[in-house]
């Protein structure tokens, strides 16, 4: 499913109670990947892929050769600074992030002091058709989606009641934008999402790509 999952990436809180390596990384990675494509000389190369999922392994592994000879082996002082650490300030939230585990929010919030969190919906998002077509009632065909998809319930509500002269398409659109808020919401269920923004360290951003039209759009909690 090309679900969003911006609507349901973000739950509500639940109520319950040696010696230093000395060896530029960009030499170090050289050596050891050098080493690791040279074919061994005591048995012959493995057969092409045989199917789909070979060939995707393939294609990763062909993809990861041409960023290293490409871009890595030719900007060395580019990647250098990651060896120092992280300090990113952003936290994103895309399509597909459905279940992110609020430890990993906590840790981005507390840990790495990220100073905005961005959830983002898009268009012609599969998981809010999902959502836009499930009766109420229903029985649940894959029990974990729709668990999944329920998250947006209250969105759904608003734009059937908001929009119901709507064509089911324009209704989707609308419905993109307001599970980002239904996710902007429930972070703030989380103490310490709602501090930082009480007090000015943290900001709630939500975003609506629509890559038909090539617009994107951004909207502050």
């Amino acid at each position: 499913m090309s679900g969003c999952l911006c609507l349901p990436c973000c739950y509500k809180k639940p109520s319950a109670p040696g010696g230093e390596n000395t060896t530029p990384p960009a030499a170090a990675i050289d050596s050891s990947s050098s080493s690791l494509l040279q074919k061994p000389t005591y048995h012959p190369p493995p057969p092409p892929p045989s199917n789909k999922m070979d060939a995707a392994v393939e294609r990763l592994k062909t993809g990861f050769e041409k960023f290293k000879t490409e871009v890595y082996d030719k900007k060395p002082d580019f990647f250098e600074p990651l060896k120092a650490g992280q300090a990113p300030k952003y936290m994103v939230f895309a399509c597909a992030d459905s279940r992110v585990c609020p430890s990993a929010i906590e840790y981005a919030v507390c840990a790495l002091k990220v100073e905005v969190i961005v959830v983002i919906g898009h268009s012609r998002c599969g998981g809010i058709k999902a959502l836009l077509s499930l009766k109420d009632g229903a029985d649940d065909s894959f029990h974990f989606v729709e668990d999944w998809v329920r998250i947006g319930f209250p969105a759904k509500k608003k734009v059937q009641t908001e929009c119901a002269s709507m064509p089911f398409d324009d209704q989707c659109t609308v419905l993109e934008k307001e599970a980002v808020n239904v996710s902007l919401q429930n972070l703030l269920t989380y103490p310490f999402v709602k501090e930082g923004v009480s007090n000015g360290t943290l900001k709630l951003v939500g975003g609506h790509y629509d890559f038909v039209s090539g617009k994107f759009e951004t909207w502050e909690q």
